[in-house]
């Protein structure tokens, strides 16, 4: 069924072709525009008229539809008579209107400063990508974008916190906790994670030996998908991470007889390339896309995260070896222990409890 709004729009602009007014009524997000042929803004670099649009802030709704086809009748008239001046529409002759893709570059040149590559693209440049460059920066074009995306997902989470720093940054006023939702790492599912068994059968059976020397460093170090191409073994059994999402960081493998078996020391990395992180990781991806595994590459990583949890690795060492804030870290993987592995560090601590029993001094007494 047509929206009523969007009736009245087309009749009202359907009567405005009729007239010959050369004015058109536009409809952006929940709000209405007069679009037409204006000679150039003040500020303006330009010399011809162009097509041109003047916000009219009223909302899509029958009465706004209404005042809108009266204000385009009335700049019909203005064209007409030659007395259209920019003045009457609020437009300062020395101001410049400043738009969406101004606001971004310059947010980007304050802003992107200690922000990853991968970062700045995933969670800022694709939000300002889907907004119209063109268009003034207002929180009604901010407020629409959101509205695309799918509530209580990450990409709607996402939108709203970049969104709102841009408005922030440009002293707009907008409100978005009621959009975000309450998408977080901790509602994720638990994953159906490889046991260390399958993972080392899984080894075994990839042909490809540069395939299986990526696959053998991310299941014993839990590294990112792409920061298998960014890895430097020279202090083996250590493995540097020179770049990545989180940058430079060392780390130590779990299970240390992986590194040796699967002679991880000699590195075989498969000649691709990319432009960027996203490219290598997408390498990665489509590798195991084309396996019989039954996991995916971040399964691996996953799984070293727990498997240090069973091994009673300290968990702020765990997070620092895998590029994890402690916060993120504890909210992520505290969730995905199973009973296998609560039972696992619990006759640890029996274990080691034994063992200070027995060898106490206290014992030979």
């Amino acid at each position: 069924m047509e929206n009523p709004s969007r009736g009245r729009l087309n009749q009202a602009n359907g009567r405005l072709r009729l007239a010959k007014t050369g004015v058109a009524i536009v409809q952006k997000c929940d709000r209405l525009y007069l679009q037409a042929t204006l000679p150039p803004r003040p500020a303006s670099d330009k010399t011809l008229p162009y097509q041109q649009q003047i916000a009219l802030g009223v909302h899509a709704n029958p009465a706004g539809v209404s005042l809108a086809e009266k204000e385009a009748r009335k700049l019909g008239f203005l064209l007409d008579s030659k007395s259209f001046d920019w003045s009457l529409y609020g437009e300062s002759h020395v101001q410049k209107v400043e738009t969406i893709a101004d606001w971004s570059q310059r947010f980007e040149e304050v802003k992107r400063q200690g922000v990853s590559d991968t970062t700045w693209k995933t969670d800022y440049a694709r939000p300002f990508g889907t907004l119209p460059p063109g268009e003034p920066l207002s929180p009604e074009v901010l407020l629409c974008a959101i509205a695309t995306t799918k509530p209580n997902s990450r990409q709607r989470r996402r939108f709203c916190l970049a969104f709102r720093q841009l408005a922030q940054f440009a002293g707009l006023d907008i409100e978005v906790s009621d959009l975000i939702g309450d998408y977080s790492p901790t509602k994720v599912q638990p994953r159906n994670l490889p046991t260390d068994e399958a993972i080392s059968g899984y080894f075994d059976g990839i042909r490809n030996p540069q395939w299986q020397w990526v696959y053998g460093a991310i299941a014993a170090y839990g590294l990112r998908d792409h920061e298998v191409f960014f890895l430097d073994m020279s202090k083996f059994p250590i493995a540097q991470v020179l770049e990545g999402k989180t940058g430079y960081r060392q780390c130590w493998p779990l299970r240390p007889e992986w590194a040796e078996q699967w002679d991880l020391a000699n590195v075989k990395r498969p000649p691709v390339t990319g432009r960027c992180h996203a490219d290598f990781g997408d390498r990665v991806c489509k590798f195991f896309s084309r396996s019989v595994m039954d996991f995916r590459a971040y399964d691996l990583r996953h799984a070293w995260a727990i498997r240090a949890i069973g091994f009673g690795l300290d968990t702020s060492l765990a997070a620092k070896q895998m590029g994890h804030s402690l916060a993120t870290h504890t909210q992520t993987y505290h969730l995905a222990l199973n009973e296998r592995e609560q039972q696992r560090a619990y006759d640890r601590i029996l274990s080691l409890q034994r063992w200070v029993k027995n060898e106490s001094p206290l014992s030979l007494i």
